[in-house]
């Protein structure tokens, strides 16, 4: 169950879970249906439904969304760490596929491994109902301080 008491600190402020999840959950993220369950600078965890409009041509969950989830997970776990001394981009994002899903709901729960001052790297796992993995991945973040360098080329 979702508690809708907890908040999002550092970089967001106080800000609810249930709004930090509207504020999310825009474009991609949107259309895979995630609902955060935590989020801290120290762990972030969500959950989705999974449904045809998820799917690849054989019938399972396309892996396209496990790396979109993995990298949004951590990179927002990041952003929230990392506060206001700036914004982290994804450098890399290594995920398996463990198991195929066409049903259910998944939970992909993402803790740090490594939080330095240029880079980050977080690790995310994701499973099914009944606990077993589906998919782990890691993303290296850079942290970047000087914003306005952001796509600038």
């Amino acid at each position: 169950m979702t508690d809708t008491s907890q908040t999002v600190t550092d970089a967001l402020g106080a800000m609810p879970l249930a709004e930090a999840s509207l504020l999310f959950n825009q474009g991609f993220c949107e259309a895979i249906g995630l609902e955060y369950l935590e989020l801290t600078g120290d762990r972030v965890q969500a959950r989705w439904q999974v449904g045809p409009h998820l799917f690849q041509p054989a019938g399972i969950v396309n892996g396209g969304v496990y790396c979109t989830v993995v990298e949004t997970l951590a990179s927002i776990a990041g952003t929230v760490w990392l506060g206001d001394r700036g914004h982290v981009v994804g450098v890399n994002n290594n995920t398996d596929f463990l198991r195929a899903a066409r049903t259910g709901t998944l939970t992909a729960t993402g803790t740090p491994i490594h939080r330095g001052r240029t880079q980050q790297l977080w690790q995310v796992v994701i499973v099914d109902e009944q606990e077993r993995l589906i998919a782990r991945g890691q993303v290296r973040l850079a942290n970047i301080e000087d914003t306005g360098r952001l796509a600038n080329g």
